[in-house]
């Protein structure tokens, strides 16, 4: 599993693409956020006999593995419908690579707003984010859409759905995954792990591995990424933050910060 821009809430999409079915994200949690409460349909999913006889092993990076260990308490809850009989056990192992596992203040450098954990900085790389996967989206452009896929169908934001007069509001942040706060940097805040950890547990039976990594080279003495041909365009400049990030020299971020 690995990190796009929706939030958190993909670890019910993850259900649904191992085991089949339309992806059902909840009434309450689709009401909230504005969004459809289905998603998209995997008439045969790629792991469908699934179960607590056939478990599986999660590898997730960065947000990916927030994902996972979401997923697995939604299983202890039996959160979906129709699968009364999930358990933790439906998950052998849980391994983080770089994993966001405590939150990051890369997401205060990318615009969030500290005091919130939600809200985006009037001028900031989050809302060149926010208006190019806007755009990208609105567009609707199968072959862009095959080249990377920022998971927002269910919020309905193509051309097709909203038409040329939905654009305003969604360029505005008024409507769409922007307004309420339902996509992935969000989630990514100290403030927000911190809540998701209140909520999650981990369990005797599952092996937790988690791994810090790094992609990077020098170049005339600065540390950039390797392989930067494979970096969407969207991401480049936080990618090269990430490449520069230190130690803070004063304060925090914000309280709790460790």
């Amino acid at each position: 599993m690995h990190a796009r821009l929706t939030s958190g809430f993909r670890a019910r999409a993850l259900f649904y693409y191992l085991k089949g079915g339309r992806v059902d994200y909840g009434e309450e949690h689709s009401r909230t956020y504005g969004h459809a409460r289905f998603g998209r349909a995997y008439d045969r999913g790629h792991y469908p006999m699934w179960d607590e006889e056939h478990p599986a092993h999660f590898v997730g990076h960065s947000a990916g593995a927030q994902v996972i260990r979401l997923l697995q308490q939604m299983l202890h809850d039996k959160a979906f419908d129709g699968y009364e009989n999930t358990s933790e056990n439906w998950v052998v192992s849980v391994t983080s690579l770089s994993g966001v596992l405590n939150g990051s203040t890369t997401a205060y450098l990318g615009g969030i707003r500290p005091e919130d954990g939600r809200s985006i900085r009037f001028v900031c790389l989050a809302q060149i984010y926010r208006v190019g996967t806007t755009i990208y989206h609105w567009l609707d452009i199968p072959w862009l859409r095959r080249y990377y896929d920022f998971g927002f169908d269910h919020f309905g934001m193509s051309w097709r759905t909203v038409g040329v007069s939905g654009l305003p509001s969604l360029l505005a942040g008024t409507s769409g995954p922007f307004a309420t706060g339902d996509w992935i940097l969000p989630d990514l805040t100290i403030q927000n792990a911190a809540r998701m950890n209140a909520d999650v547990r981990t369990f005797p039976d599952t092996f937790y591995f988690s791994y810090a990594t790094r992609r990077t080279t020098k170049f005339c003495g600065i540390t950039v990424p390797s392989g930067v041909m494979h970096i969407h365009p969207l991401v480049f400049i936080h990618v090269m933050q990430l490449c520069r990030w230190r130690h803070f020299a004063a304060e925090p971020p914000c309280k709790g910060y460790r």
